[in-house]
């Protein structure tokens, strides 16, 4: 297998292990009562008819985290490109899923007025987890 395909396959795994840490992070906010605190009706489950669509979702986007690392020379700083890719799932998720496939309102504001800060930092957890992970799986 050529390198180029091991890395996409490695990000598209790094991408899918993202979306697991992103739901379980949703879901120790919920088990907690930091969504309650914070005024935010977001539940998450750990049901797998649930999990698998989010972690492929996670994974397709993992394939996107391909394209910054990619490039030889540009293989540096995983954790912080996965942390800026990730503005990419949170843009489309605020200004497209929320409004339009999920009517919750622009920014899933009918969810609560703090739902896009934990959009941000859930999928800040997804980037960060993903770049740590694709950097740990592709080695030196």
């Amino acid at each position: 297998m050529p390198k180029s395909s091991a890395l996409f396959a490695v990000c598209f795994v790094a991408g899918l292990l993202g979306a697991l840490a992103c739901s379980l992070f949703l879901w120790g906010c919920n088990e907690w009562g930091i969504t309650n605190l914070i005024g935010v009706k977001m539940p998450q489950t750990l049901e797998l008819s649930k999990l698998y669509p989010q972690m492929f979702i996670g994974g397709f986007w993992g394939l996107g985290f391909f394209f910054t690392v990619g490039i030889p020379r540009h293989r540096r700083h995983w954790a912080r490109k996965g942390l800026w890719f990730s503005l990419l799932p949170t843009l489309t998720a605020i200004f497209y899923l929320y409004p339009y496939v999920y009517h919750k309102g622009m920014a899933g504001f009918d969810l609560g007025m703090l739902t896009p800060l934990l959009i941000v930092v859930s999928n800040l957890v997804w980037g960060g987890v993903t770049g740590f992970f694709a950097r740990f799986f592709w080695g030196r």
